[in-house]
């Protein structure tokens, strides 16, 4: 009983330690870019200033643009990653391998990179349209203002609705298709009767997802220089107004309602998409032959082909000197590497030191906290989850306006400047907004571990110290690593946040390194070799993750 109560004193200490710093660095900057959003100059509750967002053209504008192009991302997404997720699912032929890793791989570039490399690629003066010109004299605007948008948020973020249909259709029983094409159903008829009801609720959740991330997007607009959406506009409103701008509140507060009811809505279509996991081990895939298999490859090779673009232009771009107003750059050089590695190295070092610590802290809190999630029945278990999942519903930009009005007075011990003012701000913010990866990482790797095998332990004299570092860390290390790595990779190209938040530009990481680079035309050249450099270490995460987690590893990337 003593044990008892020991234990319990200890899972409550941590459980309020977390809860606190969860309401310090999660929901309080959140309630306050709310209190702001309802409060008048007296302090008192008003919806006035959402009466005026709503009769003010610009942002009615800004906000049917954001729902808009997230709607045709999911849609022309969906014409992408269905097709794909089908052919990986229910056939076996050579390459299917090739298709299902080149297929993710739009996830490691980030959009607002993509969005340069597109602009030379499929922009007015871009690679497609000087050959046309050449050709027949007339041109497509690809990337002219809402249209270049949803073309680059389209080519990047398909791949989540591709996953999630793709482990839908997986888990379909069998012998559901198996006993409808006995009783003469078959083909169109079949998957819409069959297969499509089975697999909605992960497309579903797929294309909720991509929704959330096409509206929270800050960087591709930023770089394409289109402004009338939500996101661009609360980064504008409070870096040119000022931060007591009460118009840049609402906007963000609009952008988290949006985001928490598609993000509630997608884990509802996720748990729905468990109940067709009853497979009897027999194998959904059969082989194809002759035409069917040239036109499944034909079409995957021209997605494919479209989804890697932004990598062949930005690996151009980081060899040349110039390349403008022609087909492929007139000059190469190795200027561009020299530039970021010796004359400007603090871009990769601050990020290797930002999302390392991190990831660190990430995988320290969100194993803490999947310990309490499965291991106590402590009461205030689903306000910390909760509070935790929280982030994958707040924008970069509404926790950045958050944490400025929140920290920007508050001096750091030790540092004698306000937190955002330092490069810790930084960290925390990584560190908050990957979180929920970290957690279900965590929560699925404890998962694994059965009580009895600690049980057992403690019951042959290890104490719960011995039981943890004996027993339960060596078997959840795999999932803690894969945690970590998630962390990392996602951190490493975060633009929404750091833009915001960095206090100079010698403390900024590769993404801000890129936004600033990207500026000019000159600089360009340097700022797709950040690019690469981004690409590379996302790579380096990914596959490392895929080796550590498995099979797993794409549950993980799709909370």
């Amino acid at each position: 009983m003593r044990m008892r109560r020991r234990v319990d004193w200890w899972q409550g200490a941590t459980m309020a330690a977390l809860l606190v710093l969860l309401v310090l660095f999660i929901l309080y900057p959140v309630v306050r870019v709310l209190s702001v959003s309802l409060s008048n100059e007296e302090g008192r509750l008003t919806l006035l200033h959402f009466a005026n967002f709503f009769r003010r053209p610009l942002f009615r504008e800004a906000l049917w643009n954001s729902l808009w192009s997230g709607l045709l991302v999911v849609f022309f997404g969906s014409l992408m990653a269905v097709p794909l997720a089908y052919f990986s699912a229910r056939y076996e032929f050579r390459g299917k391998i090739l298709l299902q890793t080149l297929a993710t791989l739009p996830l490691v570039i980030p959009p607002f990179v993509g969005a340069v490399a597109l602009q030379l690629i499929l922009g007015r003066s871009g690679m497609v349209n000087l050959l046309l010109m050449r050709w027949f004299d007339w041109s497509i605007p690809f990337m002219e203002g809402l249209t270049g948008v949803v073309l680059v948020q389209t080519l990047h973020y398909f791949p989540f609705i591709m996953l999630n249909t793709a482990v839908s259709l997986s888990n379909i029983d069998p012998s559901m298709e198996e006993m409808a094409q006995n009783m003469g159903c078959h083909g169109l008829r079949l998957f819409r009767r069959i297969t499509l009801p089975l697999m909605l609720p992960g497309f579903m959740a797929g294309s909720l997802l991509t929704f959330i991330r096409a509206i929270d997007d800050l960087g591709t607009p930023l770089m394409l220089n289109y402004k009338n959406l939500l996101a661009p506009q609360a980064y504008l409103r409070i870096t040119t107004v000022g931060i007591d701008d009460v118009d840049g509140y609402v906007i963000c507060v609009v952008l988290v309602i949006l985001s928490l009811v598609s993000l509630l809505a997608a884990r509802k279509y996720l748990s729905l998409a468990e109940y067709a996991t009853v497979s009897r081990g027999a194998s959904t895939t059969r082989p194809i032959h002759g035409a069917k298999r040239t036109l499944v490859l034909l079409f995957s090779g021209l997605i494919l082909g479209l989804s890697l673009l932004p990598h062949m232009g930005i690996f151009l771009l980081s060899f040349s000197k110039v390349w403008s107003f022609s087909i492929l750059p007139t000059t190469y050089t190795l200027d561009n590497y020299t530039e970021i590695f010796f004359r400007a190295p603090h871009f990769v070092k601050n990020t290797l030191r930002y999302t390392l610590l991190a990831a660190s802290f990430d995988v320290l809190l969100g194993a803490a906290i999947a310990f309490l999630l499965l291991r106590s029945r402590l009461w205030g278990r689903n306000l910390l989850d909760a509070i935790a999942t929280l982030p994958l519903a707040i924008p970069g930009v509404v926790l950045a306006v958050g944490y400025l009005r929140v920290f920007h007075g508050w001096d750091f011990p030790g540092a004698g400047a306000p937190l955002t003012s330092t490069w810790l701000i930084l960290v925390i913010a990584y560190t908050m907004r990957r979180l929920p990866y970290t957690v279900r990482a965590c929560y699925a790797a404890l998962q694994q571990v059965h009580v009895s095998l600690e049980e057992s332990a403690q019951n042959l004299g290890a104490s719960r110290l011995t039981t943890f570092y004996k027993i339960t860390l060596p078997l959840i290390a795999g999932g803690l690593v894969a945690g970590g790595l998630i962390a990392f990779i996602t951190s490493c190209v975060e633009l929404s946040a750091t833009i915001m938040l960095v206090p100079r530009i010698e403390l900024g990481p590769i993404s801000y390194g890129i936004y600033i680079y990207m500026q000019s035309a000159l600089g360009r050249g340097a700022g797709a070799a950040l690019g690469v450099v981004a690409i590379l270490l996302v790579s380096l995460g990914t596959y490392l993750t895929h080796r550590i987690f498995g099979a797993r590893a794409g549950s993980a990337f799709r909370v």
